[in-house]
């Protein structure tokens, strides 16, 4: 039986303990994958410091944003590179029946409902894994295409939800860790974007992958912000109506610029989460015939399209992930709390 060492989560504000342990016997639907990296996202950050409960009660190994081999399981998987999805439906209830199987109320979430990827081995359902194409890590470690399973997939599937088209336009709020790729996704999808964020350096990013407009929104009031926005809108020939606007910084000021955003025929998605709650005026949707939407992960069924973007070199991951050895977890912690991470961190075991 193979050993599992994972840094587990004890409490709030606690650091990161070292833990080994056999790996559990699996049940003929389970994998075990040997994890090659696994991306820190902001969910990780709110359940470690922001008082955000985990479904299972720590210690909890965290990461839900997984990338591995499989060493242990169904035949057919074995020595399999594949992406964990962050959302693993039951896929034979009604809502997964329905096409909303990220919304599976009997769905599994690594480093939630069970330990998860800041490990060397972590144990999930085989059903939903997806395979990564061999000619896809001929350009990408393993590793680095963990950001796949929630920074890119969630970003894809609100995209989807939200009806972008070729011609509209898009204005993504928060341009970080997940919003940089919801910028290039929605590049691709043929809209004029807008990117807006208080973080110059961000804005560069996005700025050099192709986005059309950057708005640095730092010290700016919500008035300021909507006249930049249309004055740039303009400029691009974008149409007066129907912007899709995607709230992706998870923070109530940003939640806040969004709606004030919303107009006629508009749709609003909330991609980013905050404990935050906002004051504003529903009747703005009835006035506008305005939509506000939310999404929660990705369906497992989407996956495929998604590595099919990167495999195809239409969607760049390498300028905005950096790979941290999982030892040092405690530090890239840290790092991402006081926000002085530059690019998508991956932690990779080195055990």
């Amino acid at each position: 039986m193979e050993t599992i060492n994972s840094y587990q989560m004890t409490g709030q504000d606690k650091p990161f303990e070292l833990v080994s342990y056999t790996a559990p016997q699996l049940t003929e639907s389970e994998a075990l994958v040997k994890v090659a990296g696994c991306g820190v996202c902001h969910t990780d950050i709110s359940f470690w410091h922001h008082g955000v409960p985990t479904r299972q009660q720590p210690p909890l190994t965290l990461g839900h944003e997984i990338s591995g081999v499989v060493v242990e399981g169904p035949k057919d998987w074995l020595g399999e590179s594949v992406i964990i999805p962050a959302v693993l439906p039951c896929g034979e209830c009604e809502l997964c029946k329905s096409g909303r199987s990220n919304i599976c109320q009997k769905q599994k979430m690594p480093g939630n409902d069970f330990h998860g990827g800041f490990a060397s081995h972590v144990v999930v359902p085989a059903r939903f894994l997806t395979r990564v194409p061999q000619d896809v890590l001929k350009s990408y470690a393993l590793a680095e295409l963990s950001v796949i399973a929630d920074a890119i997939s969630t970003p894809y599937q609100v995209i989807q939800k939200s009806g972008l088209r070729e011609g509209n336009l898009a204005i993504v709020i928060g341009v970080g860790g997940v919003g940089l790729y919801g910028a290039q996704l929605a590049k691709i999808a043929g809209a004029k974007v807008i990117a807006l964020d208080i973080a110059q350096d961000r804005l560069d990013l996005v700025g050099a992958m192709g986005t059309d407009a950057l708005i640095n929104i730092k010290g700016l009031g919500i008035k300021e912000v909507k006249e930049a926005v249309k004055a740039e809108a303009q400029k691009l020939g974008a149409p007066r109506y129907g912007w899709k606007i995607y709230e992706m910084s998870g923070t109530a000021p940003g939640q806040e610029l969004a709606f004030a955003l919303l107009g006629i025929a508009g749709v609003l998605s909330i991609v980013g989460f905050t404990l935050d709650k906002l004051e504003c005026r529903l009747s703005n949707l009835m006035a506008f015939d305005a939509q506000i939407i939310g999404t929660w992960g990705c369906k497992p069924e989407l996956y495929a399209d998604v590595v099919e973007l990167v495999r195809s070199e239409k969607l760049k991951l390498k300028p905005f992930t950096e790979t941290h050895p999982l030892s040092k977890i405690n530090d890239v912690f840290q790092l991402a709390l006081e926000h002085k991470l530059q690019k998508r961190a991956v932690l990779v075991p080195d055990f």
